[in-house]
């Protein structure tokens, strides 16, 4: 008892004749007792709970194409085993996602060919095929599918437009392989605006399964046959040192949904 006065600097007992006396500190400590026992215990669950990364936050580097199909399944999957775990999302570039990992403000991004970096983990998730999308009053839209000899000097619309390698340098890549002059209408961003663009008949483009379920008025989507653009990888990029309980309930997750692609 006496440790406890002198950790708390107050008396907390008055020794009298009869015995000891609670004082008025003693008697408020007695009544937040029960508090005290309550927040201790809710905090030790807590705890428990984000060792087993049922709690915490999950920041997510995500594209273009990727967050209209593939993307929001992991995410709804993990989210319904963990509701607990904050999920934040950003739309970011390939070179962005591989410096906000970096610098520790996203925990995993989404992106495909990512480069080989030491510091960097990358998960396979699938293989998405390829489609050429056009407007329906095209006369491309009548064939079952599209070769890339069928797309000689029609106007072409590449996306994205970054430095890094992707998907325009996939389609440029295909068309050289093939001998096949390519004739680049428009350079854009991203998967909207591209589509976009087919919708306005300002030419054609070459997207993955994931960009055909941008349903815009007049965009017709048909298969892509090509001996050297058959499929186009979504990989997940997390940092290699990060051990945090919600990232590998996360990669639990997305490896399950790769094991099931794989299958399928």
């Amino acid at each position: 008892m006496r440790q406890m006065e002198d950790e708390l600097g107050v008396e907390l007992f008055v020794r009298t004749a009869r015995g000891i006396q609670l004082t008025e500190a003693a008697q408020s400590l007695l009544h937040d007792v029960p508090n005290i026992l309550e927040l201790a215990r809710l905090a030790r669950e807590r705890a428990l709970r984000a060792g087993k990364g049922m709690l915490g936050d999950l920041h997510v580097g995500i594209f273009g194409s990727g967050v209209l199909n593939v993307i929001p399944k992991l995410i709804g999957a993990f989210h319904a085993q963990r509701p607990e775990v904050r999920i934040r999302l950003r739309n970011l570039t390939k070179g962005e996602q591989i410096q906000a990992l970096r610098e520790h403000r996203i925990t995993v991004g989404f992106h495909r060919l990512p480069p080989v970096e030491p510091d960097l983990a990358v998960l396979l998730v699938l293989r998405e095929p390829m489609y050429v999308g056009m407007h329906e009053s095209h006369a491309l839209a009548r064939q079952a599918e599209v070769s890339i000899r069928d797309l000689e000097r029609q106007p072409m619309v590449l996306y994205p437009n970054t430095p890094l390698a992707g998907l325009a340098q996939e389609v440029m890549g295909a068309f050289r392989r093939e001998k096949v002059q390519i004739a680049v209408e428009q350079e854009v961003e991203d998967v909207t605006t591209c589509v976009g663009l087919v919708c306005a008949r300002l030419g054609l483009c070459i997207t993955t399964e994931s960009g055909t379920m941008l349903r815009l008025p007049g965009a017709v989507f048909r298969p892509l046959r090509s001996r050297f653009l058959k499929d186009i990888e979504l990989s997940c990029v997390h940092r290699k040192a990060d051990h945090s309980p919600v990232l590998a309930a996360f990669m639990e997750v997305v490896r399950g949904y790769a094991g099931d692609a794989d299958r399928s």
